[in-house]
């Protein structure tokens, strides 16, 4: 019984999604992340401790291999007050810059989050190159789930043309620490 009470709650924690922010619907202004106004442009805010993202970091190399030239990729990642730069630099940046044409950056105390108003790690978002938003959400099914999802679909159906409706689906993470939630992470201890 103890067994099954345990899977069952494992199972409604990695079903459980994280807050969404409301991202702007024009790229920000403010916003010191380089907007590439020749292609669409993918912006992932992720927590480096966070192992709920290391499937974000999966489905973007998966969508980077799909969509290869039809976007311009930037992932930052949250570097909280007090900490060094080397306690981001850890295996999920390592498995970021890794990925051809994604470009890894820090986001001191989470100033770029706030511009696009994320609050989950694996918040990611699709800006067309004018700047208008065309997708918010994650790009896994649960947390720490690699695997189809509709997120990535979503992605590549707006990269491909197949669709052109601005798109959304929740997104399984961390909280990325730059806002006061009551959302903990068991996995990462925040």
């Amino acid at each position: 019984m103890v067994v099954l009470t345990g899977s069952l709650l494992m199972a409604q924690y990695a079903q459980t999604a994280g807050p969404v922010g409301e991202a702007p619907v024009q790229w920000p202004a403010a916003s010191l992340v380089p907007r590439d106004s020749t292609r669409t442009q993918l912006v992932m805010f992720l927590h480096p401790r966070c192992p709920c993202s290391r499937a974000s970091i999966g489905e973007l190399e998966q969508i980077i291999a799909h969509c290869q030239g039809k976007l311009s990729a930037q992932v930052l990642f949250i570097q909280p007050e007090g900490v060094s730069e080397d306690w981001v630099k850890t295996d999920l940046w390592h498995a970021a810059a890794a990925i051809p044409g994604v470009k890894v950056g820090i986001d001191y105390e989470g100033q770029e989050a706030r511009r696009f108003q994320a609050i989950t790690s694996g918040q990611t978002l699709l800006y067309t190159a004018g700047g208008g938003l065309m997708f918010q959400g994650g790009i896994t099914l649960a947390r720490g789930h690699a695997g189809d999802n509709p997120g990535r679909d979503a992605i590549e159906s707006l990269l491909n043309q197949t669709t052109t409706h601005s798109l959304g689906t929740p997104v399984f993470g961390c909280a990325l620490g730059w806002k006061p939630t009551t959302e903990k992470c068991t996995a990462c201890q925040l």
